[in-house]
């Protein structure tokens, strides 16, 4: 429950800030994340996002591939240089470009839209399980003064799946530059692990001046975060796990910086 005294945190002059946890604290993030993903709880929880992105996958597709791929057509024929690549594949023998490039870009739409949701979820329905069980085990002193932590979360995720949506789509053109399409891939889904899970991390246990403070001192740190989740969103096996270990390294990550800031601050009477 929030502390009713004051948000406001007044650094202990006994103390020296502690500097951001830099890559000793994202190292030990992912150290802690892999033993807490380990235990049976936290492995049966894998299966609710799973699920969500399996059966949203399976969703979109049965609904929108059809009209996708229809409309991508037409518009494809449009396409002057696309035209000219694909007559000239289709004159030497080879293979029509269109036939390829259109169910790749449908499969670049719809099955990242699966995924966010999945993540999504696990930020707002998982990581209070997340919590919960890390909190029991390594955390047991760390009082929860967070406010409104559900609508925070709830609005943060909104607000983040339209942001990832739109930039997914209007930098869609660009991957017909193979590096360019790559290099967007990794930073969108950077963005989404970083702005979906480090608000959820913190905002059950953490009051809104706390969260401020740690976003402030250790946002490279959360980057880094959901840089490295990217890069391992990359192996498709990883789809499985990744929606609850991620949400675990972020946990682990802000209960952290949040313990070291509390003992580095005080509360007012």
């Amino acid at each position: 429950m929030a502390d009713s005294r004051s948000d406001l945190i007044r650094l202990d002059p006994d103390r020296a800030p502690q500097p951001s946890a830099g890559l000793s604290g994202v190292a030990r993030a992912f150290q802690r994340a892999i033993v807490s993903q380990c235990h049976p709880r936290m492995l049966l929880a894998i299966l609710l996002p799973f699920l969500v992105m399996f059966l949203g996958a399976v969703a979109l597709i049965w609904l929108f591939w059809d009209p996708l791929t229809g409309w991508l057509t037409a518009e494809a024929g449009q396409w002057e240089t696309v035209n000219r690549v694909d007559d000239w594949l289709v004159a030497i023998g080879l293979f029509s470009l269109k036939v390829w490039l259109v169910p790749l870009i449908a499969a670049a739409i719809l099955l990242p839209s699966a995924g966010v949701v999945g993540l999504a979820v696990a930020a707002v329905c998982v990581m209070p399980m997340v919590l919960g069980h890390i909190e029991r085990r390594e955390y047991t002193g760390l009082r929860r003064q967070g406010r409104w932590s559900m609508a925070v979360g709830a609005w943060n995720a909104v607000w983040v799946l339209a942001a990832f949506a739109a930039g997914w789509l209007l930098t869609l053109p660009l991957w017909l530059f193979p590096p360019l399409g790559l290099a967007l891939s990794i930073f969108w889904w950077a963005f989404a692990f970083h702005y979906m899970l480090r608000v959820d991390a913190l905002a059950d246990h953490a009051s809104p001046q706390e969260r401020r403070v740690l976003y402030q001192r250790h946002r490279w740190g959360f980057w880094m975060l959901g840089l490295i989740c990217s890069l391992i969103n990359l192996l498709p096996p990883a789809w499985i796990v990744l929606p609850v270990f991620s949400s675990l390294v972020y946990a682990h990550f802000g209960l952290d910086a949040l313990t070291r800031l509390r003992q580095e601050t005080e509360l007012p009477a």
